[in-house]
């Protein structure tokens, strides 16, 4: 029962509007044995790639996983991953600056985590927090990441310019070195984020989960749907479309992401080493010897 991910891709063409992206009409899956075989299935299928695309040694990938708080986006990098060797898979997530990376551009931190050729890696929040939460609370900029005065004076709208230029053209050159990006906006609603908040607090086995501040954040719904529209729209090309996923049901979601990224890889000029007829010879001698103890 695979469904097409290419609706709830955007590319920078038109104009966006989150409300155009809703939960699939058409479930993904028949039911919770289907579910599971159908990410089971995907998850083979990424293992196999990924083997070939570390023995090929010139592509990379880096997903990226931006979303409002309890949106899934732990339990989503755990499913989809699960079966997959971990060899080439690294996993980052980025929790608030510290005094060294303060000291640095926004992009440095990211930067020193980007996957080698053959690997995988996933942000778990991102560079792109620097145009989500900052451009909400603009304290963060102002007071807290040491920009020069200078540049302040020219007005923040300016700043999220050069911000969202800055990622573009990261990604641009990425891409052009064979690391495809892959990123995913979680599409939580705000009723059933509350929903997942009231389950933190009411299960004791989900307390640790719950933040104060989690609350606080849901003040300013408005003004967060509103920066991830305009960092989407800002960000988007056909090399490094956003996938605009619907998180309300979760195997839906994890099924939508796997698909997606097992499509980015299908598309990929992957194979194994090609061997000479000088190598095949070797190898058939030294069978021989193994084949002789």
């Amino acid at each position: 029962m695979k469904r097409g991910i290419a609706k709830f891709t955007y590319s920078g063409e038109g104009k966006l509007s989150l409300g155009d992206y809703p939960a699939p009409k058409q479930t993904w899956y028949k039911n919770k044995k289907d579910y599971k075989r159908q990410l089971r299935q995907l998850a083979t299928e990424i293992d196999a790639m990924q083997s070939m695309m570390y023995a090929h040694d010139r592509y990379a990938m880096l997903i990226v996983f931006q979303a409002m708080d309890a949106a899934g986006k732990d339990g989503t990098i755990a499913h989809v991953m699960r079966g997959i060797n971990p060899h080439g898979i690294k996993v980052h997530s980025f929790k608030r600056p510290s005094e060294v990376e303060l000291d640095h551009g926004f992009l440095w931190r990211t930067n020193l985590a980007m996957p080698e050729r053959g690997r995988i890696t996933i942000f778990n929040r991102s560079y792109y927090e620097e145009v989500l939460v900052a451009k909400v609370h603009p304290s963060i900029v102002t007071d807290v990441q040491r920009i020069p005065g200078e540049h302040l004076k020219r007005g923040m709208k300016r700043l999220w310019r050069a911000r969202y230029k800055a990622i573009r053209d990261m990604e641009a050159y990425l891409h052009s070195n064979g690391t495809r990006v892959v990123k995913f906006f979680l599409n939580v609603s705000k009723d059933e984020q509350k929903s997942r908040f009231l389950a933190r607090i009411d299960e004791p086995a989900k307390n640790w989960k719950f933040s104060e501040g989690d609350v606080a954040e849901r003040k300013h719904w408005g003004r967060y749907m509103d920066a991830y529209s305009d960092c989407i729209a800002a960000t988007a090309t056909p090399e490094c479309p956003w996938y605009i996923v619907p998180a309300d049901d979760k195997k839906a979601m994890r099924l939508m992401v796997s698909t997606a990224i097992a499509e980015r890889m299908r598309g990929l000029d992957l194979h194994y080493p090609k061997v000479s007829d000088d190598r095949r010879a070797e190898l058939a001698h030294y069978r021989k010897l193994l084949q002789a103890e």
